[in-house]
């Protein structure tokens, strides 16, 4: 007899961390077979291969290889691509995580097609409509029969948009799942490090950007970039650098900045080499949104280099602050972590490492 199907959808690298611990929890279960389709927004194969296999993510069953474009191309294609794998899967439901083009795209044709759609990460807000992942966000919500929360504030969120509250579930942080399972595999900075030639400094930081509102406008890049370069004379920076972030310095011919300062540039990193750096580093730098959760997880004081974010529990309970992309505030925001430790914070409620067992449970008493 055939288990009841279940459609999990990924697209970009944030997406692996998250559907790794459902997989696992689907697959110990064994009430629910899981139906893994891959949109290919994540266009780099290499690093897809590796995500997948330090995360022990099963390959997909179907890998739509839509790649890169605006974000109209890349929505239409994947929407084109995923209606006929939808009808012939036959899923009694879609369940999509996190906010980028293909949780929209995948959840869209669910509705349309009036599959019931699940959506992992519900109702984050960071209330800035310029954001594509905010409109990707707020539309996957208002299509979604079954809304999973990562912090009670979603809650408030949703209902305010006109959410049922019985659609709503406070279930934790499945990237959290994720950390927490492979925290003993994390890979040493040492060996990191290693392969580029340098050595493991006592202390360094971690910098991560590749938000649009930092990367595309040159003078707000060249301002992050020397206020960067000022901050590595202080502690060391390791980048793990995003190809659109290098292609923007490149074409804006400010590759010599990062050349004049102590920032170590590298290509994007795998999950367990990018894990073992975070957790041994002084600070983080960033615009992720996943990177401002580990950071709370992991007690490493981050500097957000946004005005806003969609993870406020970071904020007020972890140790995460905003600085946007002021220059005095960010060597402030340093000083102040080089000179007192930072932000102690804590653990948010419900990040314990079960997410995805609670989200299983709930799909069962939804469904089956």
């Amino acid at each position: 007899m055939s288990l009841p199907k279940l459609v999990c959808v990924v697209g970009a690298r944030p997406n692996f961390m998250k559907i790794a611990p459902i997989c696992a929890a689907l697959q110990a279960r064994q009430t629910i077979e899981p139906f893994l389709v891959h949109t290919g927004q994540h266009y780099d194969a290499a690093m897809k291969e590796t995500f997948f296999r330090q995360l022990k993510i099963p390959e997909p069953d179907v890998d739509l290889g839509v790649g890169s474009g605006s974000h109209a191309l890349q929505t239409a294609q994947i929407m084109q691509r995923f209606e006929p794998v939808l009808d012939q899967a036959a899923p009694f439901a879609v369940l999509v995580v996190g906010d980028v083009n293909s949780t929209l795209a995948c959840g869209l044709v669910a509705a349309k097609k009036q599959v019931p759609l699940i959506h992992v990460e519900a109702g984050l807000r960071s209330f800035d409509r310029t954001m594509p992942e905010e409109i990707n966000r707020v539309l996957t919500d208002q299509l979604s029969e079954l809304l999973f929360t990562t912090e009670r504030s979603a809650r408030d969120n949703l209902l305010r948009e006109g959410i049922a509250e019985a659609k709503i579930h406070f279930v934790g942080n499945v990237m959290i799942d994720a950390l927490l399972r492979h925290l003993e595999q994390a890979i040493p900075p040492v060996q990191t490090l290693a392969r580029y030639g340098r050595r493991a400094p006592s202390e360094f930081g971690v910098l991560t950007l590749h938000r649009p509102a930092n990367v595309d406008e040159p003078r707000v890049l060249e301002s992050l970039l020397k206020a960067l370069a000022a901050v590595s004379r202080r502690v060391p920076l390791v980048f793990p650098c995003h190809p659109r972030t290098y292609q923007r310095i490149e074409r804006f011919g400010l590759n010599a900045i990062l050349d004049r300062a102590e920032i170590l540039v590298t290509e994007p990193l795998g999950y367990l080499e990018m894990l073992g750096l975070v957790r041994a580093a002084r600070l983080v730098l960033t615009d992720s949104g996943g990177l401002q959760e580990e950071t709370t997880a992991l007690g490493v004081p981050c500097l957000t280099l946004r005005e806003n974010t969609e993870r406020p529990v970071t904020v007020t309970e972890g140790t995460n602050t905003l600085v946007g992309a002021d220059p005095d505030k960010i060597l402030a925001g340093v000083e102040e972590i080089l000179q007192t430790g930072g932000k102690r914070g804590r653990i948010p409620e419900l990040w314990d490492g079960r997410a995805a067992e609670r989200i299983v449970a709930a799909i069962e008493a939804e469904f089956l």
